[in-house]
């Protein structure tokens, strides 16, 4: 039995209900900021995977605007981003404090042992019992 649930979930195609990460920028971001707090709102690197999560969803729920990449966010606006193409991606951030943000597409796992191994890194990544 487990041999079949393991063979599944590696032919399996990937099934989900959105392609879009979805980071929020918190408000009151900028005011931290500039009182000096060294705050860690997004992480310098985000990690998306063709044919899944794919899309890059930035919410503003800030008073200010954000820059992200070429994008002025205002507040209370999303900007999304679908990718296309397996790559490594730099981008300008205000909202992170380096100011840069990496965003690393990878390609749509092959069935087999990499469908499987990017499951279990996904369930280890985003464990069923958090979403919301």
């Amino acid at each position: 039995m487990l041999v079949a649930a393991l063979a599944g979930a590696a032919l399996a195609p990937i099934s989900i209900n959105s392609r879009d990460e979805l980071f929020e920028i918190p408000k009151g971001t900028w005011a931290r900021r500039m009182a000096g707090d060294k705050i860690e709102i997004l992480p310098s690197e985000i990690r998306l995977t063709l044919g899944a999560n794919d899309a890059l969803l930035l919410k503003n729920l800030d008073d200010v605007p954000q820059v992200f990449g070429p994008v002025l966010i205002m507040p209370g606006q999303s900007f999304r981003l679908p990718f296309e193409v397996a790559s490594n991606y730099s981008f300008a951030c205000s909202a992170h404090s380096s100011g840069q943000m990496t965003v690393i597409v990878d390609p749509t796992p092959a069935l087999g042992w990499p469908m499987l191994r990017w499951r279990a890194n996904e369930i280890i990544r985003k464990p069923w019992w958090h979403k919301a």
